[in-house]
């Protein structure tokens, strides 16, 4: 009888398990089925997405933030902390903000506070007349998609001023999600539309990351013109006209673009380079855009901010009807406002036609975000002499940029320093892009492990001391030579351990492959 129990018992059990398992394989089999429909999978994804790259947030940023859970996890490591110097982001380096341009945009966001005393009169009166324009005089309601009116106005006097007195157009300028919203804007405009032949446009090598996923996502043609380390990181318009020809064959040419001061190189042009630059461009039927983000980051003894307008304005008739777009931010200079996604786009000698076919391009986006446009509104019309919060607003514009000016000439200096490495003056911007000189056996190792040679060292540099910075190469970078990028930011003495930390790091990776 229990053998026949058993039996039975057996025969259940074998029976559940069938089912189980056929009920698993249909599981399995209306999964697979759902995946099988899936619209959107890495084969059916818009290939320009794919090949999109963004160095300053790659995968060494990453495993940044992975060692920091570690680190509040208890996990034992040689550093206590990680020091971000992967990107230009002032505030989380520790710059303190600009309280004028805090108090316009706490005014503009919660205008009860116009009444009361604990604000002053010019930053009232600047919030009021920026609610004014607004609709509903509120800055929760959608602007022009151009941007609000009166900081467009503002904007154009401010460019006026910088310039010495050449004129600017409100109407020639945008109000933008940040700059690099501005320059998609422009840049989509340039596009040939077609697979063949595709759009040209020239981007300086190193560059910032942004114009190779730009021109990725648009499917363009990128031209790379290297800029010459051995003279400050100049533009050479030899390369330029070497770039340009061996492209032509490929796409048509239409755009130059130029970041002064560079990133990631800190260079400062040259009144005269900036001629030669225009001069190029003219004869070679280019669209100018000139990424001016960091006009106010100026450190080197005898350099100087030129804007391209300016220049090309000043070089005459011959160059007086040429197309450029420039870009301004809130995210760089004095203010370091990255989060409020605040600039502006100014466009001179546009065809009519298609400055509508423009702000139709804007219009399908809405408008930029009002609070950044706000901020906008402040670095475009910052206190006046005689106004109230005009000596501490140049206390404290004064106090970040002559930090800036100090971390610059640190950095170079203790750079230099260290055996196999050499790095270009920062004459301005917020980088140092130095070279490093790696052993033969280290450009092997990172061969056998299918990595750039300085993508190893600088996954090495993380996990060995926590300093997290980018590789050379995800910038773009003359092949043999091996760099990376460190923002300047971090304060003094925290910049102080980041390149003691750099130094020592570099003598035992010498030692280690050597």
């Amino acid at each position: 009888m229990s053998l026949t129990l058993s039996k039975r018992c057996l025969v259940r059990i074998v029976l559940r398990q069938t089912r189980c398992a056929k009920s698993m394989a249909s599981v399995k089999n209306d999964i697979a089925a759902k995946i099988g429909h899936r619209i959107l999978t890495m084969e059916s994804l818009n290939p320009n997405i794919r090949v999109m790259e963004y160095a300053v947030r790659g995968p060494i940023v990453a495993r940044a933030a992975e060692i920091e859970k570690e680190l509040k996890q208890g996990v034992k490591k040689p550093f206590s902390q990680v020091i971000r110097a992967n990107i230009g982001d002032c505030h989380a380096c520790g710059q303190r903000p600009i309280t004028f341009l805090r108090q316009v945009v706490a005014l503009c966001t919660y205008p009860k506070l116009l009444e009361s005393p604990e604000f002053p009169d010019d930053a009232k009166n600047r919030a009021r007349r920026i609610l004014e324009d607004c609709r509903g005089h509120s800055i929760g309601s959608y602007s022009d998609s151009v941007g609000v009116e009166v900081i467009r106005r503002d904007a154009a006097n401010y460019i006026s001023k910088r310039d010495g007195g050449i004129p600017s157009n409100p109407d020639d300028i945008f109000l933008s999600t940040g700059a690099s919203d501005g320059i998609k804007s422009i840049i989509k405009l340039l596009m040939t539309g077609r697979e063949k032949p595709q759009a040209g446009i020239m981007i300086p090598i190193p560059q910032y990351p942004l114009y190779t996923a730009i021109i990725a996502e648009f499917n363009a043609y990128a031209i790379p013109y290297y800029l010459d380390e051995d003279r400050l990181w100049a533009m050479d318009t030899e390369e330029l006209q070497r770039a340009i020809d061996e492209a032509k064959p490929d796409c048509i040419p239409r755009g130059l673009v130029v970041i002064n001061p560079g990133n990631p190189t800190g260079q400062v042009l040259s009144r005269k380079n900036i001629e030669d630059v225009i001069r190029f461009a003219k004869r070679n039927n280019l669209f100018l855009l000139a990424d001016e983000v960091y006009q106010h980051n100026v450190y080197a003894k005898g350099a100087m901010f030129h804007s391209f307008k300016k220049v090309l304005t000043e070089m005459g008739s011959d160059f007086a009807d040429m197309e450029m777009a420039s870009f301004m931010s809130t995210s760089k200079g004095y203010m370091g406002e990255c989060g409020f996604r605040g600039g502006y786009c100014e466009v001179i000698n546009m065809d009519p036609e298609v400055k509508v076919q423009l702000i139709k391009s804007l219009s399908a986006k809405l408008c930029p975000t009002v609070s950044g446009q706000a901020a906008m509104g402040v670095v475009v019309n910052p206190p006046n002499p005689g106004e109230p919060s005009y000596e501490i607003f140049e206390k404290e514009k004064n106090e970040v940029l002559g930090d800036l000016h100090t971390k610059a000439r640190l950095t170079t200096e203790i750079l230099n320093s260290i055996d196999g490495i050499k790095c270009n003056e920062v004459m301005g911007a917020m980088y140092a892009f130095p070279k490093i000189s790696l052993p033969e056996k280290a450009i092997k190792e990172a061969v056998k492990r299918h990595m750039q040679p300085d993508v190893m060292y600088c996954f090495e540099l993380l996990e060995e001391t926590g300093i997290c910075v980018v590789p050379g190469s995800g910038f773009g970078q003359k092949d043999g030579t091996y760099h990376f990028r460190m923002t300047i930011l971090p304060p003094v003495e925290e910049l102080k351990q980041l390149l003691d930390g750099v130094k020592k790091f570099h003598v035992k990776f010498l030692a280690k492959y050597k």
